[in-house]
């Protein structure tokens, strides 16, 4: 079933009571302002879930349509994979990511967003230097000296042999490959899964609420 079924209405206020010459008017729609969260028993064990990696130009609703035998519940897959807004937080396809960056950035294959370290270890195997630590061009730039426990010398090596370059492109395409790495909720608990999201989305009692699907407000 499509998400917008499972949504809760809300009845607004559109022209106030002006005491004493006019009655209110009201409209009907989904109220998008509730945020379902889900429950802490969903995230805590991993076995409800299986990863999975989406590939390029694939969309949400293809991916349900594979796990769930329907492309209605790809609500479902954002939900689980906290993604509010599938325009930009979904993965881009590769063309499409090329497009966006090179209507941004003059260059964004050639200029360099920031210095990364590599992961280095001296002649026994032993860390010398961590990977992906983000420095300045002077680090990439100087020589670097450390102990080598195999031959107990310290070593000089030139900064391109601990640190390199990062372009706007080769981050943007890290951070889009990330977003790739979903997890999926197995077919068995999708029923509870969609069972707790309708009970979540029902009002409690109120003065203002006219069915658990339903309730009034003022502007």
């Amino acid at each position: 079933m499509p998400y917008f079924n499972y949504i809760p209405d809300i009845k607004y206020d559109t022209k106030p009571i002006s005491y004493p010459f006019s009655e209110s008017e009201y409209v009907v729609a989904k109220n998008f302002f509730r945020r379902y969260k889900i429950s802490d028993d969903f995230k805590k064990y991993a076995v409800f879930f299986k990863q999975y990696n989406v590939s390029d130009f694939e969309k949400p609703w293809m991916i349900a349509n594979i796990a769930y035998g329907d492309p209605q519940l790809d609500w479902v897959i954002l939900l689980t994979n906290n993604i509010v807004n599938p325009l930009f937080d979904w993965p881009q396809d590769s063309f499409t990511l090329r497009k966006i960056l090179e209507g941004k950035y003059n260059d964004p294959y050639g200029t360099i967003k920031h210095y990364e370290t590599f992961y280095k270890t001296d002649s026994t195997g032993v860390v010398v230097q961590n990977k992906g630590i983000i420095v300045d061009q002077q680090f990439y730039t100087d020589p670097h000296k450390y102990y080598d426990s195999g031959t107990n010398q310290v070593v000089t090596s030139p900064g391109n042999e601990w640190a390199k370059p990062v372009t706007i492109f080769e981050y943007e395409s890290d951070l889009n490959d990330s977003k790739k790495n979903i997890f999926l909720l197995k077919p068995v608990y999708l029923d509870n899964f969609i069972r707790e999201f309708r009970t979540n989305n029902k009002y409690s009692d109120s003065t203002d609420t006219i069915t658990s699907r339903l309730k009034k407000t003022g502007v």
